[in-house]
């Protein structure tokens, strides 16, 4: 066998099954790592990313180019992306045999609307060739969440969950909050549905365990107990009040209950309290007691308990009116850890076992996958999607529909919170199309906007300036959109608000003209495509727009006259709706008054809900401009004259504080004194003295 030949062997790929125009030595073939780390160390994966010849499909768009691609591709296993003419991914997929499976896009009929739209719209390809099916899979879900395409089902919230974590590299260990990767030694119990439920549950922990929460260099700086000893909830070891070899008893406890076996914990500690009791060590037997009924708390507030069921995830989804909930609930160690509703986006045409089985890819690439899996209707796969979590966690992971019994119990109580969390979604998006389109009317818009961005500014006397924006849409707040601005120029008069919300408008402006400057259609002959993009985000089909249909901004007339001018030198005044809210007479809410371009000035009546919506939106950039200005300005009363000198790193800051004690008597140091500390060389001391010396 010849050494190419031994080559494609290790890359899974007959060299007989390759189409002959592709030259694995070529630079344009390479090898994808990043699926390798997302399958999991013992999956051996390789596979070749390779793309036809451009030339051969040149001016050729939709069914056609497919048909030309679909010439060469091999009979293997594989994931496909389907590109725009932008370059922009449509969609990806993951196929048994990619000559097949793309074959059927390239006959161009029997197709539903949204498959005929995405085939019209592909102006190109892209395969990668795996060794198996198994992969296939891994890899397309690590791509959907990467590249977020159009038509793919997309999860809508990737936020990691949180874990309780007792740490197991120290001497007393403590019990914290923990959210992102595992790096810390220790155990970790969850996950837990938010961030709300593990801090109860460590509260009530702390009560019934006595456990420590201090960081590491509290505790070893500690000469007498902190206020959570006083209060019962913590046991005091970083000053003696308890023994090494008690507190890990407790720890021990801790690990028991986190990890299902709660009643032999309640069953020890009662059996302590009776001893404690017969003896007459009333005040023994109270601690025992408080610590039983903080127990009971903790699973008062886990809910649902099963019985048969020790470690699962449950998911059910729910369907209505174009939109779709996915309900999860997450059980460990025979108890309930909480639930999260999901709303991913996805064609409004799928049905709910192609959505859900897309779901639960996207969902367990990043996250630890439990021993069950609970479904409320069967998918796509499912065999397969049972084998690939198997794989990557190094044992079996069983996904099942259950039709009696406890499970199906779980599932249908998962089904039932699907359906009211769809419902009252749905009451709050019907709600918010009803006001966008009093909006549109109210203040003479073609169509109702899609998307709302609303400024303010927070300082005080000047210092510490910072610009706010917010985003409003169909589906309310889009709170991943906001942005803040630090005002950074010196030319602005401390507490100019006109010069402030000039910054704030360029910056934005010309940003947005640069990374999507032909986003937003003209108002003439791209209406249409406008409007298909509108109708697009409202079923999910689309990703929310990057240029505002209109801005809002709390000023007078004033303040608006500097915005259409920034918006007239920017050259985009036709392509945003400009509107200002001054506040009433006495600043009382409910007098404002507003200022439309070509319009006089005017007011709402005092109950007219789209004065409650605009209130609303004003209320939150509000909320936004003095949380963020708050953070600037408590940053700022924390800052040390150290910060300040180049090449002084938090190394360096950390050493000449410990030796000089404050900032106040470095400045005051000689450099024979600097020199001393370890870490500063003479130039360095220099360095420092010379920044509190000016001569």
């Amino acid at each position: 066998m010849s050494p190419t030949d031994q080559k494609d062997r290790r890359n899974g790929i007959a060299a007989d099954d390759l189409p002959p125009e592709i030259d694995l030595e070529d630079e344009a073939v390479e090898e994808i790592v990043e699926p390798i780390a997302a399958a999991g160390p013992d999956v051996a994966f390789t596979a070749i990313d390779w793309t036809p010849h451009a030339g051969d499909a040149d001016g050729m768009v939709g069914a056609e180019v497919i048909q030309t691609l679909v010439k060469r591709l091999p009979n293997q296993p594989g994931v496909y992306r389907m590109m725009n003419a932008a370059g922009d991914v449509l969609y990806v997929g993951k196929a048994r045999s990619l000559k097949k499976r793309v074959t059927n896009y390239a006959q161009g009929r029997f197709h539903t609307a949204r498959i005929g739209r995405m085939v019209r719209e592909t102006a190109t390809m892209e395969f990668v060739v795996t060794r198996t099916e198994i992969e296939a899979l891994l890899l397309e879900a690590n791509l959907i969440k990467r590249l977020r395409p159009r038509f793919n089902v997309l999860m809508r919230d990737d936020k990691s969950f949180p874990y309780i974590l007792l740490t197991g590299d120290h001497v007393s260990p403590g019990i914290y909050k923990h959210r992102g990767a595992r790096s810390r030694k220790g155990d970790y119990f969850g996950p837990f549905a938010s961030a709300g439920a593990v801090g109860r549950t460590i509260n009530s922990l702390q009560r019934a365990f006595l456990l420590r929460s201090c960081t590491d260099s509290f505790y070893e700086n500690r000469t007498r107990p902190c206020l959570l000893y006083q209060i019962k909830r913590c046991a005091g070891p970083c000053t003696g009040e308890i023994s090494h070899q008690d507190y890990a008893h407790l720890v021990a406890e801790a690990k028991d209950f986190l990890s299902g076996r709660s009643q032999k914990v309640k069953t020890e500690i009662s059996a302590a309290m009776q001893q404690a009791s017969a003896e007459l060590d009333f005040e023994r037997a109270a601690i025992y007691r408080d610590r039983l009924a903080a127990l009971s708390h903790v699973q008062a507030h886990q809910g649902i308990n099963p019985q048969t069921v020790e470690e699962a995830d449950v998911f059910a989804i729910h369907q209505e009116g174009g939109q779709t909930c996915i309900q999860v609930f997450f059980f460990r160690t025979g108890q309930n850890w909480g639930n999260r509703a999901y709303f991913p986006k996805a064609d409004p045409t799928l049905e709910g076992s192609e959505v859900l089985g897309s779901f639960l890819a996207q969902f367990y690439d990043d996250k630890p996958t439990p021993r069950a899996i609970l479904l409320s209707h069967a998918v796509e796969d499912q065999d397969l999607l049972a084998e690939a979590l198997s794989t990557r966690a190094g044992r079996k992971v069983a996904i099942s529909v259950p039709q009696r019994g406890e499970k199906k119990d779980l599932t249908d109580n998962a089904l039932q919170n699907a359906r009211e969390a769809l419902g009252r979604r749905l009451a709050e998006t019907s709600t918010q199309a009803r006001l966008l389109q009093g909006f549109a009317e109210t203040f003479g818009l073609a169509k109702p906007p899609v998307r709302i961005e609303v400024y303010d500014n927070s300082h005080i006397m000047g210092t510490n300036a910072v610009g706010a924006m917010v985003v409003a849409g169909p589906e309310g707040f889009v709170k991943n959109q906001y942005r803040k601005f630090n005002i950074r120029s010196t030319e602005i008069t401390p507490g100019d608000d006109f010069g402030m919300m000039r910054e704030v408008m360029e910056r934005r402006f010309s940003r947005l003209l640069r990374e999507h400057g032909d986003a937003q259609p003209s108002r003439g002959a791209g209406a249409a495509a406008e409007d298909d993009a509108a109708e697009d985000l409202v079923e999910g089909n689309g990703s929310f727009p990057a240029w505002p249909d209109v801005i809002l901004i709390d000023g007078g007339q004033g303040q608006m006259t500097a915005v259409r001018k920034i918006l007239s030198d920017l050259g985009i005044e036709d392509r945003v709706v400009a509107i200002g809210i001054a506040k009433g007479q006495d600043r009382d809410a409910g007098r404002e008054r507003f200022f439309v371009k070509g319009r006089e000035s005017f007011m709402l009546p005092v109950r007219d809900p789209v004065l409650y919506f605009v209130q609303r939106l004003r209320d939150e950039v509000h909320r936004f401009a003095i949380g963020s200005h708050r953070a600037r300005r408590k940053k700022e009363m924390v800052k040390s004259p150290l910060d300040e000198i180049v090449g002084i790193g938090p190394g360096r800051k950390r050493a000449l504080l410990h030796h000089f004690g404050t900032a106040k008597a470095v400045s005051r140091a000689a450099v024979e004194d600097l020199v001393k500390v370890d870490g500063i060389s003479e130039h360095v001391a220099k360095l420092v003295y010379n920044h509190f010396h000016e001569s």
